[in-house]
């Protein structure tokens, strides 16, 4: 534990700690702003308690919000009839 502190009282350890944190922020928000914006309240909730360094909220901005999209489209695919002339 003291190689760790000792590596963020350094210069460089507190730039790697800030660009972290910016990091997290960046991911975070964007991945709050498309559950919002999906309506997905499950996922919202979920993002905003657990922090995991980015990586559940790049995991939901990359695959799981574009999956929701998918499944809706190709379901309202089904469902359309073919137009008759």
């Amino acid at each position: 534990m003291t190689m760790l502190t000792e590596f963020f009282n350094t210069q460089i350890g507190m730039i790697v700690f800030v660009l972290l944190i910016v990091w997290c922020i960046i991911w975070k928000g964007l991945a709050l702003w498309k559950s919002a914006r999906k309506n997905h309240k499950a996922w919202f909730i979920i993002l905003l308690i657990v922090n995991t360094l980015g990586i559940l909220e790049i995991l939901y901005v990359l695959w799981f919000s574009e999956l929701g999209t998918k499944l809706k489209k190709s379901k309202a695919k089904k469902g359309k009839k073919p137009k008759r002339r």
